[in-house]
């Protein structure tokens, strides 16, 4: 399981000009959910989301969490999160979980994200969306379990 963290001032997503969520401060996390992941993973993936620190503390340092904040987490399905671009020109997704199990372990993770965190808010899994935001800093990870 993969998953592509930015440090947010605010961010959106929309499907057919509806917003489905929205957060002021904290991440969006784009999320992409491989063959071989499980609840075990989406669980630790949570783990370390809630308390990867990205954000500043009284002396500039990145020593805070988004719980520790207090801000919003957007999860968001990205399959593409997963592709294999390391040959060719086109991706291959492989990889990538069918859409049953990445449904499933995606609704699993906002589940246990909401059940542990005041601020979620998600996208709509497998829809076309468009995804509002604006980066603070920027501050961009990749986080794997």
């Amino acid at each position: 399981m993969k998953a592509l963290i930015q440090r947010v001032r605010q961010a959106r997503v929309e499907v057919a000009g509806e917003i489905v969520g929205a957060i002021d401060q904290g991440l969006l996390v784009l999320v992409g959910i491989e063959r071989e992941d499980d609840r075990a993973r989406a669980d630790k993936l949570l783990h370390k989301l809630l308390r990867y620190r990205v954000f500043a503390d009284a002396e500039g340092r990145m020593n805070r969490s988004v719980s520790d904040i207090g801000g919003g987490l957007l999860l968001v399905s990205q399959f593409t999160l997963v592709a294999d671009t390391r040959s060719g020109l086109r991706p291959s997704f492989s990889s990538a979980a069918p859409p049953a199990l990445g449904e499933e372990l995606y609704d699993y993770l906002v589940r246990q994200a909401d059940a542990q965190h005041a601020q979620v808010a998600c996208g709509r899994f497998g829809a076309d969306m468009q995804v509002h935001l604006q980066n603070d800093g920027p501050v961009t990870f990749l986080l794997e379990s």
